[in-house]
């Protein structure tokens, strides 16, 4: 079997796993960029890739270790009940690779690095190796009558995000959106829910403070990390 090598690698707002969507797609103010590695730096390699909207990306968990459970637990039903591994997108798999579907906003063909693609609504780490780029293809890719098992019946709950303009206006402008799509999804580990804690988000620079009370996540903090 042939050894897989990284095509390229994602540049985002999360140097850490805390606080990234649990789900491509769910924030779609979220900016990031493809960079490839110099052996794939062809822009031949993305002729017509402007024709499409929406790419799979085919990452790999690369912080997740090599522990893989059969079953594990789902954040969305809240870490109490158990799922067998192929019926969920946990990071703990047999391969550890993922599947994501993200928007492609442009292509700049012609920089120091090569080729970017210039993509929203990723939930990956900076730095997450890629292994594949394909397009998505609207007429075999939806399927609008598909069943989401455990997910039709949780949903995504979201949280009412109260951010002070003070605060807020020290993000760059172009990543406060970003920032409060983030918050909303709640990206508290399932398992800590304890009202009046101060969690810390690692987002594009800054470390940005916030509790939880009931449904409200209110904002304490945002300093730029040196």
């Amino acid at each position: 079997m042939a050894e897989f090598q990284p095509i390229a690698t994602m540049r985002s707002a999360f140097p850490t796993k805390f606080g990234i969507p649990r789900q491509s797609g769910l924030v779609t103010e979220l900016k990031s960029t493809i960079v490839f590695e110099p052996a794939y730096r062809n822009p031949e390699m993305l002729r017509g890739i402007e024709g499409f909207s929406h790419l799979w990306l085919i990452w790999s968990f690369s912080k997740s270790g090599d522990h893989w459970s059969p079953t594990v637990r789902p954040p969305r039903l809240g870490g109490n009940q158990r799922m067998g591994v192929f019926a969920t997108r946990s990071p703990f798999r047999p391969n550890n690779l993922g599947l994501s579907s993200v928007r492609l906003e442009r292509v700049e063909l012609h920089t120091p690095e090569g080729p970017v693609l210039h993509v929203s609504g990723a939930d990956l780490m900076d730095g997450t190796p890629i292994f594949d780029i394909k397009p998505y293809i609207p007429y075999s890719d939806s399927r609008p009558e598909a069943a989401g098992g455990f997910t039709d019946r949780v949903g995504d709950f979201l949280l009412d995000v109260k951010f002070p303009q003070k605060l807020l206006e020290k993000l760059p402008a172009d990543r406060q959106a970003a920032a409060v799509g983030v918050l909303s999804h709640d990206p508290r580990p399932s398992y800590q829910r304890k009202p009046g804690r101060v969690y810390g988000l690692n987002f594009a620079g800054f470390d940005i403070r916030f509790t939880v009370e009931d449904a409200v996540l209110t904002v304490q903090s945002v300093e730029k990390q040196i």
